[in-house]
């Protein structure tokens, strides 16, 4: 989640002056780090994953399941010597925070190397778990008889923003007005405690110049009423955001006002190290279409708010919730005639401000190319830039950079920075470094695209003893189990290792306007097995960049051009694991849960077992309580949790593991747990 300062953050209004003093520093950072490391070669292909949790309280006698905001010092705890640090050290296990005080993110302490077939990764996941669970059992002792605390792994909580959706009852939580999100739903109590995490909420509603609006269409059922009936039309604690609602919510739809209903969503976020820059770029490049790819076969967010979504993944939702463009750059009038139109923005800057086609969390915008497949023509799409940046990264004694390389970070540095420390506005830039590279941090991390290219963060360091050029993949949705989670992670890693030992063999490309469809057709409602994807005809062919529109079965089983095929038979093959195909592994002594891994993923993709949204939104609609309106009661809410937290633990007691694994991965699950 960023950069975790400690200082004294400025608002909006007394940071925004400094907003160029921050790219201009941070550019000197970057040119630097290019300049000192852009020979780095023969870097191991170290990697990790990222999961996020929510703690979540189960009520069994009162039928609730709700997220839980008072056991957020867990965090302390886990990264404490006199506590449970030397365990998680232990365990090779680090413990982050993450934007809701209801969250936690976690790594491996140290990265993985290379992957072998073995069941490390999820073995690492289920001691993360393990962990934090019996924490939280012993922090919550008495209430062992009738009450659990636990993490779990979904994407979107059912009733994020719904009346008593917290562990804390709403009248304390609604006593007093939230300053920070002013939203109508989620009380500012749901934000980790850092003030970054606050200031980074209020900053992005004060740039914009009103509160984020998100609009996700409603699953239509026989009863569904016409309108959002949870938006309180009458409140009166904030002048301007109190109206926004009239205006900026619409039929047939979910209404959303806050940072908190994308950033209180989890996800499934790996990184790779690639060998050197040019392979970086060409990994960055080769990963870009397989993100939309991706996200539609892990989707796992159908509802939110209290409210089944005619979608089935979080992306724009975390979109719409970090968009800070003003009215101006989003080309459309402000939602009140007395709004200012430039947001928080100097109108006598908008003279250099651009019209902004995107928010600052969005798909891809450029490849990066730097290989002999690569033509300016397939970054085909509007993409504005940061000219005097872009001069800046062109013509400099220090490190003049390649044009599509800079043109992509002149990309990232049309935003602002959104939270701005004032111990970081004087430095000596010959000595601390650490603020120089917290300068670049500051835009380059709250750029949240599905692909995010990382350069060292040592910018002295030549060698491996600090991380290189790497390439963050990041649209998948967090799955249920820790068995999901680590199938999903060794699949990108296998795709990642094959591209990266292909030799630039493989033609990534088509156009980026294409891998833009790709991304929203990606979030319609049973995506995976309904719509059909822009993908490559032929990765082989050294100049082509035909695509046609293939189904999510077809695009991981063709023969010639699907996924399987092109990335993960022949890294197999190379690996020594396989003679010519992946299933092959089923009869293999010591990687036969590879197999299961691989499996999950094509099941998914083929159909024939259902994605985990559509497991979760078939589950509210058979539940007794559902009223054929749409909504999810908490008694569904409870039902539908305690079903996650069975599937987390493999637990069959009622039968649900077959129909959402298949009953060939049920018997090995069942028969293969592992020991931790």
């Amino acid at each position: 989640m960023g950069l975790l300062a400690l200082g004294t953050p400025l608002s909006w209004d007394d940071s925004k002056k400094y907003n160029d003093f921050i790219r201009i520093n941070g550019i000197k950072h970057l040119l630097s780090v290019f300049h000192n490391c852009s020979n780095r070669t023969n870097d191991p292909l170290l990697w990790g994953d990222e999961v996020e949790y929510m703690i979540v309280k189960f009520n069994y006698s009162d039928k609730t399941a709700k997220l839980d905001i008072s056991n957020d010092n867990i965090l302390n705890l886990l990264n404490d010597e006199k506590n449970y640090l030397n365990d998680c050290n232990e365990r090779n296990i680090h413990f982050h925070p993450e934007y809701g005080r209801f969250m936690l993110e976690a790594t491996p302490l140290s990265p993985y190397f290379n992957y072998n077939g073995d069941n490390y990764i999820e073995f690492n996941m289920i001691q993360r778990r393990i962990l934090a669970d019996n924490i939280l059992k012993d922090l919550n002792a008495d209430d062992v008889k009738t009450q659990s605390h636990k993490l779990v792994t979904i994407t979107s909580f059912p009733r994020l923003g719904s009346k008593n959706f917290t562990t804390v009852d709403d009248s304390q939580l609604w006593n007093h007005k939230n300053n920070y999100s002013r939203s109508l739903f989620l009380p500012d109590e749901i934000i980790n405690r850092h003030i970054r995490f606050p200031t980074l909420t209020a900053n992005i509603r004060s740039r914009r110049g009103e509160k984020v609006a998100i609009n996700i269409p409603m699953y239509q059922d026989l009863k569904t009423p016409k309108m959002d009936d949870t938006i309180d039309f009458n409140r009166n604690w904030f002048q301007n955001e109190d109206k926004e609602a009239e205006f900026a919510s619409m039929e047939k739809f979910i209404y959303m006002d806050s940072m908190g209903f994308g950033m209180g969503c989890s996800c499934l976020q790996l990184t790779f190290q690639a060998p050197s820059l040019p392979m970086s770029r060409y990994l960055y490049d080769s990963l870009i279409n397989l993100c939309p790819v991706m996200l539609s076969v892990s989707s796992a967010a159908p509802f939110f708010k209290g409210w089944l979504a005619d979608q089935d993944v979080r992306w724009n939702v975390i979109s719409g919730s970090t968009d800070d463009r003003a009215p101006y750059e989003r080309n459309v009038p402000s939602l009140l005639k007395n709004s200012n139109q430039y947001g928080g923005i100097d109108p006598k800057e908008f003279e250099n401000t651009k019209h902004l086609p995107k928010a600052r969390y969005s798909t891809v915008d450029l490849f990066l190319g730097g290989n002999d497949f690569f033509n300016r023509s397939y970054n085909d799409t509007n993409v504005p830039l940061n000219d005097t940046i872009l001069e800046q990264l062109l013509e400099n004694d220090t490190y003049p950079m390649d044009y599509d390389m800079a043109k992509h970070f002149a990309h990232l540095f049309i935003r602002d920075p959104l939270v701005i420390f004032e111990e970081n506005l004087t430095f000596d830039e010959n000595k601390d470094f650490d603020v120089l590279q917290n300068h670049f941090e500051n835009i380059q991390s709250t750029n949240w695209q599905t692909l995010r290219f990382k350069p060292p963060t040592d910018r002295f360091s030549t060698d491996s003893s600090s991380p290189g050029w790497r390439v963050e993949f990041r649209p998948l949705e967090v799955q249920l189990s820790d068995f999901e989670n680590a199938a999903y992670s060794v699949f990108i890693y296998l795709l990642a290792e094959s591209i990266l030992k292909s030799s630039n063999k493989l033609n990534p490309y088509i156009q980026m306007s294409k891998v833009w469809e790709n991304m929203d057709l990606a979030h319609k409602r049973d995506s995976t097995s309904t719509e059909k994807f822009h993908w490559k005809d032929s990765f082989e062919d050294s100049i082509s960049t035909t695509s046609s529109l293939y189904s999510i079965d077809e695009i991981f089983h063709n023969k010639d051009n699907g996924i399987f095929n092109v990335y993960i038979n022949p890294i197999l093959i190379k690996k020594g694991f396989v003679e010519s195909d992946w299933k092959e592994l089923k009869y293999s002594e010591d990687k036969q849960r590879l197999y299961y891994y691989l499996k999950l993923i094509s099941d998914r993709s083929s159909g024939k077992i259902p994605t985990t949204a559509r497991y979760m939104r078939d589950f509210v609609l058979r539940h007794p309580d559902y009223k054929q309106d749409s909504k999810i009661s908490e008694l569904i809410n409870y039902d539908l949790l305690m079903m996650c937290d069975r599937i987390a633990s493999l637990d069959d007691s009622n039968g649900e593991l077959s129909s959402y694994f298949g009953t060939e991965l049920v018997d090995y699950l069942q028969n293969n747990k592992i020991v931790v």
